[in-house]
């Protein structure tokens, strides 16, 4: 069970946003991921809990920030309900979208996990809802995911292989390279894993 911490930053002007502690684990009906996340004084400032069946659809999300919470899953699209602070005037959504996104390096494993793409092929298309802090205002979104290729790097553990995507917004063209090791985010933009106790999961 990989646990470990990522430091969280700004990726345009790199200003520290916090960390995020984390442990995830595979099973045989998906993978969860469970983190707390941290200003960059220590204080809580959040977490999330994401659950994603074996084809990687998000079975259960629960993702806070400051006051806000949202809980959502996957229901002819992905439906959510936010909370606002007071807890008084909840509200439902649902998109026709394949899944979520959003700070947590959680999103990015998910996705990929959903997409399972081939080294080399072309790029694929994914509708995602994007669930950012601090409010968690939920933002319908376009990206195109490209697996370039696959790297082996050998460790005390065995060989550890590496994914790099290619990641591009629809909207904007905005690009980033996202690097994965089975359930572990090694760097993205925004992104550094600072910690790793135990080698990441390798999916079935």
């Amino acid at each position: 069970m990989p646990r470990g911490r990522y430091s969280l930053h700004d990726p345009h002007d790199h200003a520290p946003l916090g960390d995020e502690h984390f442990q995830c684990a595979t099973g045989p009906s998906g993978w969860r991921y469970v983190s707390q996340i941290t200003t960059p004084s220590g204080d809580h400032a959040g977490s999330v809990d994401l659950a994603v069946d074996e084809l990687g659809r998000p079975l259960r999300l629960e993702i806070h920030a400051g006051s806000w919470r949202v809980r959502g899953g996957v229901m002819d699209g992905v439906s959510w309900v936010r909370t606002d602070p007071t807890g008084e005037h909840a509200q439902e959504g649902h998109a026709a979208a394949h899944s979520f996104t959003g700070a947590s390096p959680a999103f990015l494993v998910a996705t990929a996990r959903l997409l399972r793409l081939t080294p080399g092929a072309d790029a694929t298309r994914v509708r995602l809802v994007s669930l950012a802090p601090p409010v968690l205002a939920p933002r319908t979104l376009d990206q195109s995911w490209a697996l370039l290729d696959t790297e082996a790097h050998a460790t005390d553990n065995g060989p550890l292989t590496v994914e790099n995507y290619r990641v591009s917004e629809v909207g904007t063209g905005e690009q980033a390279a996202i690097h994965l090791a089975g359930d572990v985010v090694l760097a993205a933009p925004g992104i550094e894993l600072e910690e790793l106790e135990n080698p990441p999961s390798v999916f079935p």
